[in-house]
Formats: C-alpha cells, sequence, structure tokens
C-alpha cells in the first residue's frame, strides 16, 4: 500500500529517542505523524482531529496506555497498535481486551512497525469504502457485511473493532465446524502468532459480548472442549 498524504500517525510514547527514531522513519515514508509522550498530549493532539492509527506505549507516566485506550474507545474506532518493552502475554491480552487492534513488543524494528501500520489503516480504508456489490452472511438476526466491515442487527450497526470483526469473518466463512486456538492464531494476522497465545480466547469473549444473548452460555460460538471453537449460524443450543 502506498501511504496518501492524507493518513496520519499519532506515536504516544514517553521515550524521546523512540519518538524521533519512529518520526523520521514514518515521514521518510510518506506519513504525517505526530509524536507526543503522555495523555494529555495526545488528548492535545486529538482536538485537532483524529489520525488515520495511534501508536501507543503501555507503559506511560501518568495514565497508562490501557486506560488511554479504553477511553478512546468510547468514541472511536481509530486503529490501536499498543507497545509494550515486557512483552508478556497478560500485555497482549490485556490490550486486546480493552480494544486494541494490534500488539508489538519491544524491541522491534521500524519496517515491521510501518508494515503492521499500513495493514491497519488498510482494513480502515475498506472499512470507510463503499464498495458494490456487498457479500452478506446471515446469521440469527444478524448481517455481516464482509465488503463494507460491518455488523448489522435488525438494520442497526454493532461495533466491532477490526480484530473482533476479522475473528467474525472467520466464523462465519467456516460454519459448523471446529476450528482449534492454533489454527484461528495462524488465519488471523495482527498481532505475533504463538501456538501458546492465550489471545484468541478474550478475542472470542468479546465478540460474544457484542453477538450472544447470553454470553456466559453461546448459541452461536461454541466452546468445543480441547478442541476450540465451532461457529453454529442458527444460534442452537446444545
Amino acid at each position: 500500500m502506498t501511504a496518501s498524504a492524507n493518513e496520519r500517525v499519532l506515536v504516544v510514547d514517553d521515550d524521546p529517542a523512540l519518538r524521533d527514531l519512529l518520526s523520521e522513519y514514518l515521514t521518510a515514508n510518506g506519513l504525517a505523524v505526530d509524536a507526543v509522550g503522555d495523555g494529555a498530549a495526545m488528548r492535545q493532539v486529538l482536538e485537532g482531529g483524529m489520525p488515520s492509527v495511534i501508536v501507543l506505549d503501555l507503559m506511560l507516566p501518568g495514565e497508562d496506555g490501557l486506560s488511554l485506550a479504553r477511553e478512546l474507545r468510547t468514541h472511536s474506532n481509530v486503529p490501536i497498535l499498543m507497545l509494550s518493552a515486557r512483552g508478556e502475554e497478560i500485555d497482549r491480552v490485556v490490550g486486546l481486551e480493552v480494544g486494541a487492534d494490534d500488539y508489538l513488543a519491544k524491541p522491534f524494528g521500524p519496517r515491521e512497525l510501518l508494515a503492521r501500520l499500513r495493514a491497519l489503516m488498510r482494513r480502515s480504508h475498506l472499512a470507510a469504502t463503499p464498495q458494490e456489490p456487498s457479500q452478506t452472511a446471515h446469521f440469527g438476526p444478524f448481517v455481516l457485511d464482509l465488503a463494507s466491515y460491518r455488523l448489522l442487527r435488525d438494520g442497526a450497526d454493532v461495533h466491532l473493532t477490526g480484530a473482533e470483526f476479522d475473528l467474525l469473518k472467520v466464523f462465519v466463512e467456516r460454519p459448523n465446524r471446529v476450528i482449534s486456538r492454533d489454527d484461528l492464531v495462524t488465519m488471523l494476522k495482527g498481532f505475533d502468532r504463538d501456538p501458546f497465545d492465550r489471545s484468541i480466547d478474550i478475542r472470542v469473549t468479546r465478540l460474544r459480548r457484542k453477538i450472544e444473548t447470553n454470553p456466559a452460555n453461546p448459541a452461536y460460538v461454541r466452546t468445543i472442549r480441547g478442541e476450540g471453537y465451532l461457529f453454529n449460524p442458527r444460534g442452537e443450543q446444545t
């Protein structure tokens, strides 16, 4: 994907050297960059408009990245890439839980960061661009529009993050079939693939909150103990 002049990245990290490095590298690759060190400065930048994507450090002075991501998700679908110096699975899981779309552990290469940002922006563009004809999948009262990245329930929009949409798309394209966690990790893009990664379970939990009448007793996305998950488009209990 070729970056356009309208694509703007907001980097929120308290390490001045990293901010300078990312600003220089991303600018050289055609992106406009704002780089700040904390949540207060982030809000000042956002007053001037929402960027195309936000790179948000987990460990920040004052308000941490998780709190800021949670705040952003109350009013915006802007793609969020979370950074963490520790790289522990719990950081990744909690970051996904509060609505981050991707996760990258420090240290990382600028080229990998750029590739992930481009992937997030490409997905965001697809969601915002009308496409005809639409490809849709129906289950229960829901319609999943694969072209416009929308989920509708009885005609009303259901908010999904990009990560939640991608997971639901995998399920609806493979109905009534058990999919192992390892296979889901392989199919889904946007975070480091680790065969022991439990963040898939967090994504499933978040998705169930959006589509299940009773998330504790799911009818659509069922857990098959010891094997993985099965999507039942008829929403039948067993």
